[in-house]
């Protein structure tokens, strides 16, 4: 795919002024780093950074069951989300596997806004238009009019509320906003939805807004002088020293929740059918193999697709993401292993390039911010 085939963020030109190095990323040209991926990791784990997902979709749903329209598509219970708040979900397939990961805020009385991942966007918006068909609800796309900021790290909060002094909304009021929550305003005339979500196991703020608006949001927020740009490189290592999963490593169309740890995002309670209730409900996952957390020593780091095998050499999992963390200066990895394998103080090894390194189970996340 050449550079001419990519979609391209409306910050692109911002990117290039600041000696962006870009990547092709879901089929756009993306920034994977500024300076060096270890700096900016640094940066969002001890002061702030800021990141473009303008790449992300973004679906609204709205009408008079758009709440059941969601209920019916997504595996958590939509219409029981208070307004100004978020839930994380999944958009199962009828088998009971992950065919995408999303966030779901509950904007108003009937209108709903799902953020989904890039690659996945349109098959998300196929699915839940067809998912959605004889509920009396409207789903528009509206990624191409939208960009997402993320400011993420502990001085986000400092930062997005002395910024947010050109909006018309409360600072105090903000600054209080909790995890989970979200909250429209207009900074200077303009529409913003912010979010206290993330992506990268810090404090941090998901700022929605018009894509002719992003520079000028962009600029204003780095104007405070104390916020690092941040490309996707560390996104990923962040991510991953806060066990989340990413979408075509931990989570696939073969994984089921309880496998990922995420059985609790499946509402079973709900009266509602969902598309994967009944692959799912009763089923015996004891046979499966369940998502854990490795970590090793010295600095060879267990990438995805090594093998994890146990103390005779026999294969018994895969390793979905890994990287010698920039926090903890030991290799970290996420696997899927055999469930008799999965309590924490196992000791297994990883073929890396044909030469076994130990690693120990230990509970996920890797890091706990302070």
């Amino acid at each position: 795919m050449t550079h001419h085939d990519l979609r391209h963020s409306p910050l692109e030109s911002v990117h290039e002024e600041a000696g962006a190095t870009f990547t092709e990323f879901a089929g756009w040209r993306m920034p994977v780093r500024y300076t060096s991926d270890l700096d900016e990791h640094r940066a969002v784990r001890t002061g702030a950074g800021i990141f473009d997902l303008s790449h992300m979709g973004e679906i609204r749903f709205s009408g008079p069951q758009a709440g059941a329209a969601l209920d019916h598509a997504l595996s958590g219970n939509l219409s029981g989300l208070a307004t100004g708040r978020a839930k994380y979900t999944l958009l199962l397939t009828e088998e009971g596997g992950i065919l995408d990961d999303m966030v779901v805020y509950h904007l108003a009385d009937d209108d709903y806004l799902a953020v989904v991942n890039a690659a996945n966007r349109e098959v998300d918006l196929a699915e839940l238009t067809t998912r959605s068909a004889g509920f009396d609800a409207e789903v528009v796309d509206e990624s191409a009019d939208t960009a997402l900021i993320a400011v993420q790290g502990p001085r986000a909060a400092a930062i997005v509320v002395q910024t947010m002094a050109q909006s018309n909304l409360d600072p105090e009021e903000l600054a209080a906003l909790r995890y989970y929550r979200c909250c429209a305003g207009r900074f200077e005339g303009d529409p913003v939805l912010i979010a206290r979500t993330g992506y990268t196991g810090e404090d941090g703020f998901e700022l929605y807004l018009p894509a002719g608006t992003a520079s000028r949001m962009w600029r204003a927020l780095t104007a405070t002088g104390d916020l690092t740009p941040c490309g996707l490189a560390c996104r990923d290592t962040l991510r991953l020293e806060a066990g989340m999963p990413l979408y075509g490593h931990e989570l696939t169309t073969s994984t089921r929740p309880s496998q990922a740890g995420l059985g609790r995002v499946v509402s079973f309670t709900k009266s509602d059918d969902f598309v994967g209730r009944r692959a799912l409900e009763g089923r015996d996952a004891s046979g499966d193999r369940v998502l854990v957390g490795l970590a090793g020593e010295g600095r060879r780091a267990a990438r995805a697709g090594y093998w994890v095998l146990d103390a005779d050499g026999t294969t018994v999992g895969e390793v979905t993401s890994g990287v010698l963390s920039p926090t903890l200066g030991h290799p970290v990895a996420m696997a899927y292993v055999d469930p008799g394998l999965a309590g924490t103080g196992t000791a297994l090894s990883v073929d890396v390039r044909g030469t076994p390194i130990a690693f120990t189970v230990v509970p996920l996340p890797f890091y706990h911010r302070s």
